[in-house]
């Protein structure tokens, strides 16, 4: 039977929403303007908002070897740093943590070492001898070194974490992301698969995050719910940096690292306010594929070491179309995010932080929500049917803002849930026909570490704990699965002589599992990581190499599956893995080179499914990956190649397999420019990806269909109003219909796996008040 639908009444309906979502835009946009031109004209003391170069901003830089020291400044300020090489030999530079300008960390971080600096007005740091005269000009003295501005470029000078990718504040503001699939998507080694943001994944060289160790805010994730949902839902606006380590993890990275860790960090007052005072700011985005409408409202405050944040972003909209023009079902966008902080900083730069993080998804969904449709349903499931969503996560932090010598202390407490709802079908005639079903994992979790600094760089000695729960809500088969771990670890990141950098660690961890019927299993393991990094040529060529060994315990199980009959026969063994990588690195006055071959293997891999709780996988990923670019004063352009293979016990991996291990990836190249007309205050810019035809793949199966998309942005900061940003982008340009890479089911002929959008417009608006 066909649903007959009248297009004209569907496009009049289209039209008035696109008339209201409009409105609400244009109300937003004059309250915006009402609430920050005036104080943007008056200026008041008491609230500033940040600036790109001259606001308060947060700094972690331990002390360490000078030009290392200054490399991390140039990473996490967006300043160029120029310095002569001879300036930084046998000098060691202060530590520098807590909220500070860049002018004020550059002079905490100098102090004692005999060298002047200045910071011009194009953003360029200038580091001198103190018998030269300081330059107040953008030009460098002869003999000097340029050390190039650190964004994305997959590493981190100076702390020897040699396959770190490092997303910073800069980055996201240019990429504006409305998912989390938008804040890696020119990173060709990491996919999120899904256009649903309630069930995209995130996969590392191909290995899924729960694999990974992930924090958020300090606060390590237990979300394996669903396997038809997301593993850590985020709104990436909430978002102020993103790092993650590709394969080899240290170990203060936290237990479970198999394969690497991503660290999400929200941003904070310091983000915003110079000093003390209040403000606010206030955005809204809509976006024609779907008519979606987001608004999000901000307020914060900071007085006499007293600080205060508040966020909360909502967002409404209908189904979108893929490229081909179907609409594609259960996308509606319906989702609300927040954030409270309070932080309160002693005289003694004793610093304690609460912090309480939120989303919730609530909306038809696709049946099985990271997919559109199969031929092996039963004939009785409707194609979507209600799903909730809702994930928590409160953390307690104490740091030491003023750290001396041995003592750089950091405790955190944290407590995260993520409750998953929908509703079982069962065949018609049983009773009942349909019932609520919930699954729930929690984590309460910690650990306490010490920074101890030498002349050769830091060693951080810690323990960390978790307790983690999932639990399965079904009024006719109610399981639960816990498991907690205790750990101590050290890792030391080292400069032990010119040009080098080294860093190695351990971990020891015991744990206790018990099983849906009572049974329970302890076990110990160790885990070890050593990487390096070597200036073959100094201040060009660098080479690099790590390995890692991790001892990750047995993981929970997904919620859904969990039975309360289940034997644990074979007995479960811990997961353990090893990675490896090496790489080359070459910079020149700009342009960057680099290139790393990596491969990552899991032994005893848990595979369960309802019929049995443990089958023992042996999951593998290699490949290697190619960068190059070219960064100016005010722009840049750069292409990234990867090639990934995924194996599951020696064959080539499947998503339906690699449920939770691993998934297909192949060949991705990214490409990506941006340039700044600074006197216009105008920035244009784009990306591109490109995924060539995989055919990889089982026997039998389809090959992965080939794509490319394109996407633009103009955004433009009035030169005179630098507190209001207004920004147009196009994604999709040439309204490509296709599902990405990671996304589920599309090597299996009986599945339609959920398309990306097609062609969209958004337009946005913020100001900071």
């Amino acid at each position: 039977m066909r649903l007959h639908i009248d297009r004209s009444t569907t496009s009049r309906a289209g039209a008035r929403t696109r008339t209201v979502f409009m409105a609400r835009l244009m109300v937003s946009t004059a309250a915006a303007l009402v609430f920050s031109l005036p104080l943007a004209v008056l200026q008041p003391a008491a609230a500033q908002a940040k600036s790109a170069r001259v606001g308060t901003m947060a700094f972690d830089i331990p002390a360490q070897p000078l030009a290392g020291a200054l490399n991390a400044f140039g990473r996490q300020s967006g300043l160029q740093v120029s310095l002569a090489a001879a300036t930084s030999r046998g000098l060691t530079s202060r530590p520098v943590k807590g909220a500070f300008t860049p002018q004020e960390a550059l002079a905490r971080l100098l102090e004692g070492t005999d060298t002047r600096h200045s910071v011009t007005t194009d953003g360029t740091a200038i580091v001198t001898a103190a018998h030269l005269s300081p330059l107040v000009t953008g030009s460098v003295e002869d003999g000097s070194t340029t050390l190039d501005r650190i964004t994305v470029e997959g590493e981190k000078v100076g702390e020897g974490d040699v396959s770190e990718l490092n997303i910073s504040a800069r980055d996201l503001e240019r990429k504006n992301p409305a998912t989390i699939q938008d804040v890696f998507r020119e990173e060709p080694s990491v996919k999120v698969g899904s256009s649903l943001p309630m069930s995209q994944k995130v996969y590392v060289n191909g290995i899924e995050e729960t694999n990974l160790a992930i924090s958020i805010d300090g606060s390590r994730q237990n979300n394996k719910v669903f396997h038809h949902n997301a593993t850590t839902l985020i709104d990436p606006t909430l978002l102020k940096a993103v790092s993650v380590d590709e394969g080899v993890a240290p170990a203060d990275a936290g237990p479970g690292a198999l394969a690497g860790s991503i660290v999400y960090e929200t941003k904070d007052v310091g983000d915003f306010l110079q000093g003390n005072g209040y403000g606010g700011f206030v955005h809204s985005g809509f976006n024609t594929n779907g008519n979606i409408f987001t608004t999000g409202l901000s307020t914060f405050g900071k007085q006499d070491g007293f600080e205060y944040l508040g966020y909360f972003n909502i967002g409404r909209g209908q189904e979108f179309s893929a490229g081909n023009g179907d609409e594609v079902l259960g996308t509606r966008t319906h989702f609300q995010s927040g954030i409270g902080k309070i932080a309160y900083e002693f005289e003694s730069g004793d610093r304690v932080e609460l912090s309480h993080e939120a989303i919730k998804d609530e909306a038809p969904r696709p049946f099985r929500a990271n997919m559109g449709t199969t031929t092996g349903a039963k004939p009785w499931e409707p194609l979507v049917r209600d799903y909730e969503l809702n994930r928590t996560n409160t953390v307690f932090t104490y740091t030491d803002t003023t750290p001396e010598g041995w003592w750089d202390p950091k405790l955190v407490l944290a407590y995260g849930r993520t409750k998953v709802g929908t509703t079982v079908f069962l065949r018609p005639g049983t009773n009942p026909e349909t019932y609520p079903v919930a699954g729930a994992t929690d984590t309460f979790n910690g650990k306490f570490e010490n920074r101890f600094h030498f002349d050769l760089g830091t060693v951080t000695a810690g323990v960390d704990f978790y307790r983690d729960r999932a639990e399965l809500e079904d009024m006719f088969e109610p399981a639960t699965e816990k498991a907690s771990n205790l750990g101590a670890y050290v890792q030391a990141r080292l400069e032990p002589f010119e040009r080098a950098r080294l860093s190695f660690g351990g971990r020891a961890d015991h744990q206790w599992f018990t099983g849906t019927g009572g049974q329970e299993f302890d076990n110990s393991g160790l885990s070890g990581n050593i990487s390096a990094e070597y200036d073959l040529i100094a201040d060009f060529l660098t080479a690099k190499a790590g390995y890692s060994h991790v001892w990750a315990g047995i993981p929970l199980a997904e919620n859904f599956i969990m039975n309360p009959a289940w034997t644990y026969l074979p007995e479960p063994e811990p997961t353990t893995s090893d990675n490896y990588t090496v790489g080359l690195l070459a910079k020149y006055q700009g342009f960057s080179i680099e290139g790393s071959i990596f491969r990552t293997e899991m032994e005893n891999a848990r595979a369960a499914r309802y019929a049995y709780a443990y089958a023992a996988r042996q999951v593998e990923s290699e490949g290697f990956s190619i960068g190059a670019g070219y960064d100016w004063t005010d722009g840049y352009i750069r292409v990234k190649y990867a090639n990934i293979d995924t194996l599951i016990d020696g064959k080539p991996a499947d998503s339906d397999t690699g449920t939770y291990l691993t998934t297909p990836v192949g060949e991705i190249i990214t490409v990506s420019a941006a340039h700044t007309f600074a006197d216009w205050g105008l920035t244009v810019g784009g990306d591109i990806e490109i995924a060539p035809k995989y055919d990889k793949v089982p026997d039998g199966s389809p090959a992965f269909k080939a794509y490319q998309v394109v996407n633009s942005f103009v955004e433009y900061k009035p030169p005179s109003h630098q507190n209001l940003t207004l920004r147009a982008e196009v994604k999709n340009i040439f309204n490509e219909t296709y599902a990405d890479r990671a996304t589920y089911g599309q090597e299996f002929g009986e599945v339609k796996p959920l398309y990306q959008p097609g062609r969209a417009f958004l337009v946005s608006l913020r100001a900071t008040f």
